[in-house]
């Protein structure tokens, strides 16, 4: 990758990143399942007023809606209600990372250098490192959530380089769509309206402005601009070439929790997260011959073929003079 596209990765993990933080907020005042029909409803009814509808055939558009729209907040949003720790999920949803590689190599013949897999493996080492130092005797429900949820982003990162999208900020809108019908269904009868209910009604406090906030930035940097860079990204680069960077986002989440939220990492995570630095950097980074066009050999010029070209004709011998008849004078 070029070093423009790196930098847009790195920026695309620190606002997914801060986007725990968001989460966290809006998961004080609303339910899960609502507060996913909400937060994609407020994007989807401008993108379809709006936004003209991706040329992209409709299965990788639904593929892309239910796996990083749907799957991958369900899962996330029910581990964080249920008492998973904000930073140690933005840690455990990174598992969308090798998830991706592998759903590259099955689906899109991806080949996995050695680089790559030495790369993935040395970050994946780094996050169990951080999980092993953060976690603790906990129920193991909240985690596996979060790791369905990590798979969901993985669907989605597949569905979206399947697309090919020629204006890949119209495929991150349309992606709305998708989620809040069937969410608002499954909130009515999991939740309950009693529950919304009251979630609405204390909605408009001034308690509730940080939840407000929350999910303004989940709708507009979490979603519009991290997403649209990342299909971007996706479009011009091999799966297991940027998903990696997505390992940068517990980096950025373990610190912002610490700041924020008092979650204080240890050394272990310190050195965890240098780790996963290494082994993102390390699968990303290209050879240095492939870096620099090898100078061309040297090569012969081919030897001249005799031409084949037909001989000119040959000038045929003048005639002997004859006597020349010369017409009567007309009378």
């Amino acid at each position: 990758m070029p070093p423009r596209h790196v930098a847009l990765a790195c920026l695309v993990a620190v606002l997914w990143g801060v986007n725990f933080l968001a989460i966290h907020a809006s998961l004080e005042q609303f339910p899960p399942f609502f507060l996913i029909a909400l937060r994609f409803g407020l994007l989807a009814i401008p993108t379809i007023l709006f936004i003209p509808r991706p040329n992209v055939k409709l299965r990788w558009l639904v593929g892309y809606g239910l796996g990083f729209g749907t799957l991958q907040f369900v899962g996330l949003y029910l581990g964080m209600a249920a008492g998973f720790p904000t930073g140690l999920a933005s840690l455990v949803l990174q598992m969308s990372a090798p998830f991706t590689v592998l759903l590259g190599a099955i689906f899109l013949r991806e080949k996995l250098t050695t680089r790559r897999v030495i790369g993935i493996a040395v970050a994946v080492a780094g996050l169990l490192l951080v999980g092993v130092a953060r976690g603790g005797a906990g129920s193991w429900w909240p985690f596996v959530l979060v790791v369905i949820g990590a798979f969901g982003w993985a669907i989605g990162n597949i569905s979206s380089r399947l697309a090919e999208p020629p204006k890949p900020l119209h495929l991150t809108m349309w992606m709305a769509v998708v989620p809040p019908i069937p969410m608002l269904a499954v909130s009515l009868l999991v939740e309950g309206p009693e529950q919304i209910w009251a979630s609405l009604a204390t909605a408009w406090t001034a308690a509730a402005v940080p939840a407000w906030v929350g999910l303004v930035y989940t709708i507009v940097l979490g979603t519009v601009l991290g997403s649209g860079i990342w299909v971007w990204l996706m479009k011009r680069h091999p799966a297991g070439v940027v998903a990696p960077f997505s390992m940068l986002v517990p980096v950025v989440g373990i610190s912002t929790a610490w700041l924020v939220l008092g979650e204080r990492p240890g050394p272990l995570e310190l050195v965890g997260g240098a780790i996963v630095l290494f082994g993102v950097l390390w699968a990303s980074r290209m050879p240095a011959t492939a870096l620099v066009p090898a100078p061309e050999p040297s090569i012969p010029d081919p030897p001249v073929a005799e031409s084949r070209l037909p001989e000119p004709p040959r000038a045929e011998p003048p005639l002997p003079d004859s006597p020349k008849l010369e017409a009567p004078a007309p009378r």
